[in-house]
């Protein structure tokens, strides 16, 4: 067999192209010339079909999709069929058919809602995307075989459609918070910025004060994910220097045997009902002393004026295609620096046409509202002491420590946390009693002092009064009743 140049894809060979290759390539076998009358003949009865789908640009979830599907055949229309392609090409979903036979189209969309029209013939259209719209989609298109009329020429397309969210949600918190104010150790602070329901996931970045915060970035091993300090410390370790001797001697002297500062001028009650002492009844029930600020003393490694900030972020994927995404910014805590300080967080996203912020503002409690319900306590009400909020807002969140001014609590504990502190049935004994509310957060902390007052509880002297009186009539009932039987006794003897 002579050798053949073979023709260019979709170049087509026909009669008049195999005597030009007998006449440029010399002598060929029969057989060969057969085959290629054959192929030229075969070409002819089947026709050709092309297709083709332009690519689409990332669309925004929310926005309307155009499916356009292009062919090109000299044969009969059979029909065209849309499918979406899941699981990797292993699934094949068909979302939409037309059938050129009898001019019709109908969806195969899921519960038969229809999110799709014909445009025209080949041409989709999706309204409203959704993120679970992302993914590749395939056209196939059919035409009649020319030879037997029966069986059907199939040729197909594909696209992969990129369906962008923005994210919905961005919050900030305080990590391991609440936390106490500590004046002589220093303490790792961590800001959390998470971004929900981004898709790709978003870029996360913190300022401060208006500023972008320089930030030496490290990775957050699995065992870390409950906190970023950790993470810290292994890449630079605290500032460690000798704390102020002469500064720690002084403060320690001043603290009482509970190692609190004392408050000479709240520290006694001034309207303890003692025996032998006319007693009264105050206006108000609870008394509000003015709060008592402690002192912020520091040791010298607070002293930094140029912190350094670490930066981590990881990316958690969900089930819907988007990402959460967790950054963390961690600093050596400056309460002297930091208190007021304005840090923001900051969230690119190629679906946005500006960042996404939340601010947070960094400041110490001050200042808190106590209430007392009921009002007027009586002996053997329950009695509680609520923080209803502060002169000021306040980040992180406090913790809220109770103690009695003077003793403990009625309980018998020493201290309780919370924001809500309970005594139940109280005794008349808690009368005067001073109650202190410690708020503290790492950023500094504040006291603030209520008077209990208890009043006499009329129903249960009334009880003890029918007791004793019940308690009388049975003495005078047994007295009447042996003064009887004397009597008796007397004269039959």
């Amino acid at each position: 067999m002579v050798g053949i140049t073979r023709p260019k894809p979709g170049e087509h060979v026909n009669a008049n192209g195999v005597w030009d290759l007998l006449q440029n390539k010399g002598k060929m076998t029969v057989f060969s010339l057969c085959l290629l009358l054959c192929a030229d003949l075969l070409d002819l009865a089947v026709g050709y079909l092309t297709v083709t789908i332009e690519p689409l640009p990332p669309v925004v979830v929310g926005e309307t999709v155009t499916l356009k599907c292009n062919f090109k055949t000299d044969g009969r229309l059979r029909e065209i069929v849309w499918y979406r392609v899941t699981d990797g090409g292993t699934i094949k979903q068909k979302i939409f058919t037309y059938d050129a036979m009898f001019n019709t189209n109908y969806s195969h969309m899921e519960d038969y809602r229809r999110r799709e029209d014909l445009v025209y013939q080949s041409t989709v259209r999706l309204p409203e995307v959704r993120i679970l719209d992302n993914g590749p989609y395939e056209c196939h298109v059919g035409i009649y075989d020319r030879a037997t009329r029966e069986k059907v020429v199939l040729a197909s397309g594909n696209v992969f459609l990129t369906v962008m969210s923005p994210p919905n949600n961005i919050s900030v918190v305080a990590e391991n918070t609440p936390a106490p104010f500590s004046r002589y150790q220093a303490q790792n602070f961590t800001l959390v910025c998470t971004a929900k329901g981004g898709k790709p996931a978003p870029s996360v970045y913190f300022k401060r004060d208006g500023e972008l915060i320089e930030v030496i970035s490290y990775t957050q091993s699995s065992g870390e994910q409950g906190g970023g300090s950790a993470g810290v410390r292994g890449a630079r370790p605290l500032i460690s220097r000798d704390l102020d001797d002469t500064k720690l001697q002084r403060s320690l002297s001043l603290l009482d045997p509970e190692g609190r500062v004392p408050r000479l001028y709240t520290e006694s009650p001034q309207r303890v009902h003692t025996q032998g002492q006319q007693s009264y009844e105050p206006s108000p029930a609870t008394e509000v002393i003015p709060e008592t600020v402690v002192s912020r003393e520091f040791p010298r490694w607070v002293h930094s004026t140029d912190p350094l900030y670490y930066f981590s972020h990881t990316n958690i994927p969900q089930s819907d295609g988007s990402v959460v995404v967790q950054a963390r910014l961690t600093w050596t805590l400056n309460p002297q620096l930091d208190n007021d300080a304005l840090f923001s967080c900051e969230v690119k996203h190629p679906a946005l046409s500006m960042p996404m912020q939340t601010e947070i503002t960094l400041a110490a409690p001050k200042g808190p509202k106590l209430f007392m319900s009921p009002t007027r306590a009586k002996v053997g009400d329950t009695v509680r002491i609520t923080v209803q909020g502060f002169q000021n807002e306040v980040f992180p969140e406090p913790l809220f420590t109770w103690t009695r001014v003077g003793g403990r609590l009625l309980d018998g504990s020493t201290e309780r946390d919370g924001k809500e502190l309970i005594l139940e049935r109280v005794p008349a004994e808690l009368n005067g009693s001073m109650y202190r509310c410690t708020a503290q957060n790492p950023l500094g902390s504040t006291d603030t002092h209520t008077r209990l007052i208890v009043f006499e509880n009329p129903s249960m002297m009334k009880n003890t009064q029918n007791q004793n009186n019940g308690a009388s009539r049975v003495d005078m009932l047994g007295l009447t009743w042996m003064a009887l039987v004397l009597t008796v006794t007397v004269e039959l003897t």
